[in-house]
């Protein structure tokens, strides 16, 4: 062998072995990680947060890790939990499997972290879809910040939300239906026990959410079986009056809205398993995960065999509409917000049944939400809907924090990257769009400022300031409760008498305002309170 060749193979093996050194671990719950480094940031990816739920703990509360032997390879993805692949621009999923094997956490640190803020993020999905594996979800950038950032994977679909007469029954003690719930949970009593092995302060959590994460956001604020476990929320698009698919009870059916157990029940006959025992649970229990997952997605939902979350009397106790307005909920600093584009489940015949229940001034109710005078029914429709769903909830939210005293900011997503607005224009998703504006999830790649990952070659410098933005915001909020900081527009605390909110607009600056649509959402709220 040449000097030059024994040269390089010695480099070689200094090398591997200089890199093996440098491979950060971290002793948590169940024994060693081993994660790994890059430009400053450590990663630790796929760490078990409570035992698979599989075979017997399939629909039971989560269980403890078992400790494992050795070093655990923290530095790759692992599995998300069984779902039907759901196409995705904002956060594409990679292949899908059908694992009931998915309880695992991710987090990032900065290289010597110490009592650092830690936030925890729950992915949205409609609670049949979603996970932590797409790059959107990349923690590094919160990690430059100063964050360590911990994302977390929940059980989904008829694995994360489901109820029968025999599960009832069983191991009463035990929480019910809301798997999915028990697991955000149980991933937030993990952080507590474990972040300061990573630099992470277990006394400053934040817990964020867009849309089904949301939604999770709003039942942790408003679980009796939470407290201590955060000390600072935001939400996205998650809504804040009804759970996210209405306020299904666990055992008793309502008008239009039957119970989780009778969904439970439907689901079984649909499969032949006659009969509500422990025998006929025994079956459910033994049924593939391909048949539990069906064709649920979030553009396939099968609202006879599946029901998502529910008010199971433990975990879920009420509406969070009722918790904020008695004050119930988690005494914590708030951000909350919606897109202006946001989602909409109002399906009418006619613009006078749209109408019809915002009052009887539909002269006012018209102008408001059609001041261009469009015309356009189903441009009109979508704003209502939007309203309802999301958009006012959000101000509800906040005004009620407010009403306690509790630090609450308000702020609505305008910004559409400039690729996105040719699409609304003229692309293949036009004819798809009623609602032009920031669509539903376009403001969680600014959050993660990760958007260079979703637009590639198409980012221009206004996108990439508006990531920046928005990430240190929320990076600022999760420091100290408050989002303000150098180099910011102020954001001021939301005030129910000023009703001012930060708009992150479409010309690409974060701006303090009056609610410009107040009059619409005045008229949504009412048509609410007299329900």
């Amino acid at each position: 062998m040449s000097i030059r060749s024994s040269l390089i193979a010695f480099t070689s093996v200094v090398l591997t072995a200089v890199s093996a050194l440098a491979a950060p671990q971290v002793a948590v719950t169940g024994g060693t990680v081993e994660g790994s480094t890059a430009n400053g940031i450590d990663a630790f990816k796929g760490i078990p947060f409570a035992a698979p739920p599989v075979g017997a703990l399939r629909w039971r509360a989560p269980q403890p890790v078992a400790p494992w032997q050795g070093v655990y390879d923290a530095s790759r993805d692992r599995a998300d939990c069984a779902q039907v692949k759901f196409s995705s621009k904002v956060a594409p999923l990679g292949d899908v499997g059908l694992s009931e094997d998915c309880l695992y956490l991710n987090v990032w640190r900065p290289e010597g972290a110490k009592k650092a803020p830690a936030m925890v993020w729950l992915h949205g999905g409609g609670f049949v879809n979603g996970g932590i594996s797409p790059k959107t979800f990349d923690g590094k950038y919160f990690a430059h910040k100063g964050v360590v950032l911990v994302s977390v994977n929940y059980r989904l679909g008829r694995f994360g939300f489901f109820a029968f007469p025999g599960l009832t029954q069983e191991n009463p003690d035990e929480p019910k239906g809301n798997y999915g719930f028990m697991d955000q949970v149980a991933a937030l009593k993990w952080v507590k026990a474990n972040i300061a092995q990573f630099g992470g302060d277990p006394d400053n959590v934040t817990i964020f959410g867009e849309s089904a994460g949301g939604g999770s956001v709003h039942a942790m604020l408003a679980s009796p079986m939470t407290q201590g476990l955060f000390h600072k929320a935001i939400i996205q698009s998650g809504g804040g009056r009804a759970l996210l698919m209405g306020d299904r009870l666990l055992s008793k059916d309502q008008p239009g809205l039957p119970s989780l157990e009778t969904i439970g029940v439907n689901f079984a006959e649909a499969n032949a398993i006659t009969g509500t025992d422990a025998a006929a649970l025994a079956k459910l229990r033994a049924l593939p995960a391909e048949t539990l997952v069906g064709t649920l997605n979030m553009m396939k939902i099968d609202e006879k065999t599946y029901g998502g979350p529910t008010i199971d009397g433990k975990l879920v106790v009420e509406s969070p509409q009722s918790a904020y307005e008695a004050g119930r909920q988690a005494k914590v600093p708030l951000m909350i917000g919606a897109t202006d584009a946001d989602l909409s489940q109002l399906h009418v015949a006619s613009l006078e049944e749209a109408l019809r229940p915002l009052g009887d001034a539909q002269d006012e109710a018209l102008k408001a939400y059609d001041p261009e005078n469009t015309g356009n029914m189903n441009l009109i429709v979508a704003r209502i809907g939007a309203d309802q769903m999301m958009i006012e909830p959000a101000r509800f939210t906040a005004r009620e924090f407010s009403k306690q005293g509790l630090p609450a900011y308000e702020f609505r997503f305008s910004y559409v990257a400039k690729a996105d607005v040719a699409d609304q224009k003229n692309g293949p998703r036009a004819k798809a769009i009623a609602n032009k504006g920031a669509q539903h999830a376009s403001d969680v790649p600014y959050v993660f400022d990760t958007i260079s990952g979703v637009l590639g070659d198409e980012i221009v410098q206004p996108d990439a300031i508006m990531a920046y933005t928005m990430s240190t915001y929320w990076a600022n909020f999760a420091k100290t409760g408050n989002p303000n900081g150098p180099g910011l527009p102020n954001w001021p605390a939301y005030d129910g008498n000023a009703d001012v909110l930060l708009n992150f607009t479409a010309t690409g600056e974060a701006k303090a305002m009056p609610d410009p649509w107040n009059v619409r959402l005045d008229l949504t709220e009412k048509s609410v309170s007299e329900k």
